[in-house]
């Protein structure tokens, strides 16, 4: 589950961000199409605020192309641990949106499709629409999502089919002069769904990014009011600060 967000495609890209987003390559093609890619290596792959791998290192890959009038298609993917997904050991995240600027506002609509192979069979996989707004302010860069899954039986808890409902806001700032960027997320999920755990909770962090000779490595500090525990006992909400380090391709 991606995500963060994270670390989408267009606006969604600043929030993949800044947690665990890779760095990413852009090539203009004749097509008018941006053709982009990359690879990072994470600390930890956290989403929405939990672990995805037990608070263990996670590898992760995207490849993407957006079209000069707007519309785009992204497939991420990430391993994780077998507790997310019956056994699933990846995560593999297609998504295609819209994004189109009004007057200096980016408003981004689009979808996810959540998909994890490996899962034995089992009803692992959700859909998830969104959308994002966006505008900058000199340096200073603000989004608003909003993600609503609707019922599916991939979301239950027990009780049959649940939906589940995201509001997140993030901040990103260029050092001038440097190549560093700084960013602050908060989020709020609402269930009771499976991505809830049950209860709905709130997430945020601190992050700092700075690329160097092609390499982007970035640094978060994630916390959420969350209390949540993998299979093996190990506390998957808690607090911690991460690393990531990532190329383009």
């Amino acid at each position: 589950m991606k995500r963060t967000h994270a670390v989408l495609a267009s606006t969604l890209f600043l929030s993949g961000l800044a947690l665990a987003s890779p760095a990413v390559a852009q090539n203009q093609t004749a097509q008018s199409l941006t053709v982009s890619g990359g690879a990072t290596l994470v600390s930890d792959y956290r989403f929405r605020g939990v672990s995805q791998t037990g608070r263990r290192f996670a590898l992760q890959g995207t490849f993407g192309i957006a079209h000069e009038s707007g519309f785009y298609a992204t497939v991420w993917g990430s391993s994780i641990d077998d507790y997310v997904a019956n056994g699933s050991d990846v995560e593999i995240d297609l998504i295609a949106g819209y994004a189109r600027d009004f007057g200096g506002i980016t408003v981004d609509v689009g979808a996810t499709y959540y998909a994890y192979p490996g899962s034995g069979g089992a009803d692992t996989d959700f859909i998830e629409p969104y959308m994002a707004v966006s505008r900058g302010f000199g340096a200073v860069s603000a989004t608003l999502l909003a993600a609503y899954a609707p019922r599916q039986d991939a979301l239950g808890i027990g009780a049959g089919a649940e939906d589940n409902f995201y509001l997140a806001g993030d901040l990103s700032a260029a050092v001038p002069g440097t190549p560093i960027l700084l960013t602050g997320h908060l989020g709020h999920s609402w269930g009771p769904s499976y991505l809830t755990i049950g209860e709905e909770y709130t997430d945020w962090s601190l992050g700092i990014s700075a690329e160097h000779k092609g390499l982007t490595f970035g640094l978060s500090y994630v916390d959420t009011d969350k209390s949540a525990f993998s299979p093996s006992g190990r506390n998957i909400s808690k607090a911690g600060i991460f690393g990531s380090v990532g190329v383009g391709f």
